[in-house]
């Protein structure tokens, strides 16, 4: 449906139907400097000991780790820098301990979605009143943990990539065989776990740190960012609220990654990257649903069974499953809204437009262009994982009309490959 406003803007929207929009949002917190009122923030949640939690990196990277200590103060209880890439349920246990040995109330999660997830783990089983034994038995049958409906440690979150775990409801976690032979995890285990009550008290976005992370990590997760505005605009659930800080957030990161791409490093290009993140995310990760769509989905097939980077197969596929959608008859794509949030809504075709300026955001970006180029999949796994994509809890989220089958996944990964 297409209807002029006042202003002659012309609103691109699906047929106006009854919707509901829960979303329990963090105290947000922005600007340069801003972690500078963590402590503030712990006093407002009636919390007296923080206990750090980051990676190793973080951990030892002054320019990161020392703006939060000096926010905390005296609220600091100490610093857990073990989280890795994995996201070990192991790690997670390691923390509790920390927190535990500490005399810790609240956590500080520093870093990208790997300490984020990690926290939010750490923070359900200090909440669990289980022993070890029956919550690793339960992650090995179901490969999710039940999130307590109390007691749970609240989270400051402090992002330094674009990634999203930071205004998120859910978290990845993973198992390794057990090494003591006990059978309780035999073979590699990935899961997840998810709530209301895993959104992060409070976010603190500081340009200033996410400034401080290294370019390829923080390409990966820009484009990952960028998607979730994509998806947002095209899901099956999107609602005029999501409509509205997806576009404005695509505005802004389109701008932003851009400029980043040209070699402009100034503090005024990260604030309009982090606003962008920090649009596009809001109101995405909801009571049992998400706006995640089919690139999500993508990215979870690529990288289910292979080490490249979520950013990554996100970058080399988007472009392409784009195409494939916008060709697709009968799908409600809304390629008018996307092209008016990417600044190409006056174009002819504006498939193709939204289409090209994505895969500019990708080239600015310096991200691979080639399945071929990276370490994942090989031809002959490309039905694995279409499989596997068509089967990933994204998928509800697909637009409406789009009802893909295997061979047209696979077509898709053989134009990117």
């Amino acid at each position: 449906m297409t209807a002029p406003d006042s202003n002659g803007f012309a609103q691109r929207a699906r047929d106006r139907t009854p919707f509901r929009f829960e979303f329990t949002s963090p105290t947000i917190r922005f600007g340069r400097g801003c972690v500078a009122d963590l402590d503030a923030e712990l006093e407002r949640l009636d919390r007296e000991r923080a206990l750090v939690v980051c990676g190793s990196t973080v951990g030892s990277t002054p320019t990161v780790i020392d703006p939060v200590r000096t926010g905390l103060g005296t609220e600091l209880a100490g610093v857990f820098d073990e989280t890795t890439p994995k996201k070990r349920l192991g790690t997670a246990f390691d923390g509790l301990d920390c927190l535990r040995g500490t005399d810790a109330d609240a956590i500080v999660a520093v870093g990208g979605g790997s300490s984020l997830d990690v926290a939010k783990v750490i923070s359900v089983l200090a909440a669990d009143e289980r022993s070890r034994a029956d919550i690793v038995a339960e992650f090995s049958e179901t490969g999710t943990i039940t999130v307590p409906e109390s007691g749970l440690v609240p989270i400051l979150a402090v992002p330094t990539t674009l990634a999203g775990a930071d205004l998120s409801q859910a978290a990845g976690v993973t198992a390794a065989p057990a090494s003591d032979g006990s059978g309780r995890i035999d073979e590699e285990l990935g899961g997840g776990i998810g709530g209301r009550e895993l959104m992060p008290a409070a976010a603190f976005y500081d340009p200033e740190l996410v400034a401080t992370t290294p370019e390829f990590v923080l390409a990966g997760s820009a484009m990952n960012g960028f998607d979730k505005g994509l998806e947002t605009i095209y899901a099956a659930n999107a609602t005029p609220i999501t409509d509205a800080t997806a576009s404005r957030g695509l505005a802004a990161l389109e701008s932003g990654l851009r400029a980043y791409g040209r070699g402009e490093r100034d503090p005024e290009t990260f604030e309009t990257i982090l606003e962008g993140i920090v649009l596009v995310q809001y109101g995405i990760s909801r009571p049992g649903e998400t706006t995640l769509s089919i690139i999500h989905a993508f990215g979870h097939g690529l990288t289910r069974t292979n080490d490249v980077q979520q950013g990554t197969a996100h970058a080399v596929v988007a472009p392409h499953v784009l195409e494939f959608v916008f060709a697709q008859e009968g799908v409600d794509a809304r390629v008018d809204l996307l092209a008016d949030a990417l600044g190409v809504g006056a174009n002819a075709e504006p498939a193709a437009a939204v289409v090209d300026r994505v895969t500019a955001v990708r080239d600015a970006l310096s991200l691979p262009t080639r399945l071929r180029d990276v370490d994942g999949p090989e031809p002959d796994e490309f039905s694995a994982v279409a499989e596997a994509t068509l089967a990933d809890r994204m998928m509800a989220n697909a637009p409406p009309g789009l009802d893909p089958s295997v061979d047209e996944l696979v077509a898709v990964l053989e134009a990117a490959w």
